[in-house]
């Protein structure tokens, strides 16, 4: 039997309060079809009410009694609809314009409307009103609207079919075993999670597609993945698959994948006829090609472009779109060479091929030049790239933020990407701007989030994981909410609603971040992570391999020179940029080992060396670690028993692990460069 969690959608038992709505729901629509989503949206108000009230909804249906305005007032919402009490969920096609997948609501003491233009907007609404009354907000006399900001909110999942997930740390696929399709209670408990929060879209099967993968677009997948895509429908999410670009090899016959080859094409076309006449809710395809061993269009001499418009071009009948990721470089690099660098390729690889992309392709870029460290600098290609339909790729798995073992909450990283002015524009510049089509226009957009969960009770692994899950959904949908704000409604409606505990985990949450690269990590260095599975320390374990991957610690000092005299990254950023980076005194600190090379005993802005910096952060990053567990500990009376059993192993290992990386880190630097810590801690 599937165990599993509800997460923040387990409602416990609570008082109604003043308000007189939770009695009945009426929907009201002008829809001439059904509107599965709409049904969703009753379905949650519903479950709301049985759990947290042990009541049950009265269920009406209406049509309109009058036209509307567009900016309609309570008054007349009341008067065209004749509803006075209770909940209104309000959907026209006149409004689907003016909402998109958006909503209002608005009402007084004894009546609330959900007016929207389409049943998603019902549902996100809906699911707005349930989490502003479980985290005890005032609804009454409420009047706002909320339009999401991205277009596509997506998950991408790097599940395989045997099951396994690729940094995976949370147990076993819940899409995938044995090389079959799973369908189970918990693939409506996850779609119900996703949309909870906005998410509207997600990639099941790992970006790197081989062996049954290859095989999800035949008839051996086709219908489970139907049945899939229908229940995913019900709440407004679009499965995407990830797709094996030399599939007419590995399928067929056909001698090459050759995006500009005619039976290439020819057998792309077929393909997709066959695949969206099965799932014609499907909504495209995403693409890892030439990165890392993955097959691709560079293997005949033809660009990215060719590549993703063959794709595109046989998609297009169906409405489908083209994801491809912009994460291609050079793997089998020479670690002597100090001339090539990593970080560059993206950019190398894409900005000369800008305009050049179908209209149904979207780059996939990730919020850094190299791979999700815990720090980088924003890649250029966003800002870089004026006439080509983008989105940005963060991690919620935490494969170099401590693989869901830590607690790392990673909003307050995603919000200062999000933040970045990339100077492409005087105004409307920042990532936001470009990936929300505010810029530039855009027929697709958005954000993506590698997923962290599995089938672990909890979904995420560490409870407090969840955070990045929820916290991805909401920031996507609405990117002006801060990372506190996310952190305090997932904490009261996961963990507990008493004011000293929603204090204490915030505090602990906006910190975390920090606290973990102060102890990993120093001033945007990275990598300094065991091969292969990227968990613990060992500070020279990329440094002699073929991954691009070097901080050139030697006695002297550390560091790579990004600038214009040195590697020239730098000069991929616009002039603001560029010119800021290129100087080591107007560079930002916690960036400073990306972009330059500095000597140990260079003076920071703190009034402290680079190397007692070094020292300093790693001890404070541990002792907060350390007060992690302290403060757990603290909270035991408070928290959930089955919840504190589950987090109180993660924190312990957490705290542990901290001052493993403190000692291995800090005694590494005293060895390279014989000096020692001004404060006379013990260094090994």
């Amino acid at each position: 039997m599937e165990q599993y969690t509800n997460a923040w959608l387990a409602y416990p038992k609570k008082a109604k309060g003043s308000a007189a709505f939770w009695d009945r729901v009426t929907v009201v629509t002008n829809a001439t079809d059904p509107v599965p989503v709409l049904a969703t949206a009753v379905s949650e108000l519903l479950c709301y009410e049985k759990e947290s009230f042990s009541a049950t909804l009265e269920v009406f249906e209406r049509k309109l009694a009058k036209e509307l305005p567009e900016e309609a007032s309570l008054s007349e919402l009341i008067e065209a609809t004749e509803q006075k009490e209770g909940l209104v969920l309000l959907v026209l096609d006149a409004l689907s314009k003016k909402y998109g997948e958006g909503y209002r609501i608005v009402s007084n003491e004894h009546v609330l409307f959900v007016v929207a233009g389409c049943g998603k907007g019902a549902l996100y609404g809906s699911f707005d009103l349930i989490r502003m009354d479980a985290t005890e907000q005032k609804v009454a006399g409420l009047d706002k609207t909320v339009i999401p900001d991205n277009p596509l909110r997506m998950l991408n999942h790097w599940d395989n079919l045997d099951g396994s997930i690729e940094r995976g740390y949370s147990g076993e696929s819940f899409f995938f075993a044995k090389d079959e399709i799973l369908l189970t209670k918990r693939t409506r408990a996850y779609a119900r999670l996703c949309a909870s929060v906005g998410i509207n879209a997600t990639v099941i099967n790992n970006v790197n597609v081989k062996q049954a993968a290859t095989y999800l677009i035949t008839p051996r997948y086709l219908k489970q993945l139907k049945n899939m895509a229908e229940i995913f429908a019900e709440y407004g999410i679009s499965l995407f698959l990830s797709l094996n670009f030399a599939a007419p090899m590995e399928l067929s016959n056909l001698p090459v994948s050759d995006p500009l080859d005619a039976d290439v094409s020819a057998w792309w076309k077929e393909k997709m006829e066959e695949v969206y006449r099965e799932i014609p809710e499907l909504g495209g395809f995403l693409v890892k090609a030439d990165s890392e061993g993955r097959p691709g269009p560079h293997t005949y001499g033809r660009t990215q472009a060719e590549g993703a418009n063959m794709l595109a071009e046989a998609v297009k009948p169906y409405g489908g779109i083209i994801i491809w990721r912009c994460f291609v470089y050079n793997c089998t690099q020479d670690w002597r060479d100090k001339t090539t660098d990593r970080a560059k390729a993206g950019y190398a690889y894409f900005k000369p091929l800008d305009g050049q992309f179908a209209e149904n392709v979207v780059l996939q870029i990730k919020n850094g030049p190299m791979d999700f460290q815990v720090r980088e600098p924003v890649s250029p290609l966003l800002g870089g790239l004026l006439h080509t339909n983008q989105m940005l790729e963060v991690q919620a798995a935490q494969e170099y933020t401590g693989q869901q073992r830590h607690f790392c909450y990673l909003l307050p990283m995603w919000k200062e990407v999000l933040a970045f002015h990339t100077y492409c524009t005087k105004e409307k510049d920042t990532v936001a701007d470009l990936i929300s089509g505010r810029t530039f226009p855009q027929k697709y957009s958005g954000m993506a989030a590698v997923a962290n969960t599995g089938a672990d009770v909890n979904w995420t692994g560490h409870d407090f994981a969840q955070l990045n899950w929820y916290g991805f959904g909401r920031l996507s949908f609405d990117m002006s909410l801060s990372p506190e704000e996310i952190a305090r409604e997932w904490i009261k409606m996961t963990v507990s609603k008493k004011k000293p505990v929603v204090d204490a985990l915030t505090e602990m949450a906006l910190s975390s971040w920090r606290t973990y690269e102060n102890y990993t990590s120093p001033l945007g260095i990275g990598w300094m992570v065991n091969p292969n599975h990227h968990y613990g320390p060992n500070v020279d374990g990329y440094e002699y391999d073929r991954w691009g991957t070097y901080h050139r610690a030697d006695c002297h000092g550390i560091g790579v020179d990004r600038t214009e005299a040195g590697t020239g990254y730098s000069a991929q950023y616009r002039d603001e940029n560029r010119l800021r980076y290129n100087d080591r005194e107007t560079c930002p600190e916690e960036l400073l080992l990306f972009f330059h090379r500095v000597n140990y005993d260079y003076v920071l802005k703190s009034g402290k060396t680079l190397l007692q910096h070094i020292y300093d952060t790693h001890f404070e990053g541990a002792q907060m670690a350390k007060e992690y567990l302290e403060t757990i500990l603290s909270l035991k009376e408070e928290l959930p028993p089955e919840l504190y059993a589950r987090i109180l192993p993660r924190f312990q290992h957490q705290a542990e692990h901290a001052a493993e990386w403190r000692d291995r880190i800090n005694t590494y630097f005293y060895r390279m460069s014989g000096t020692e810590d001004e404060k006379g801690r013990t260094i090994y």
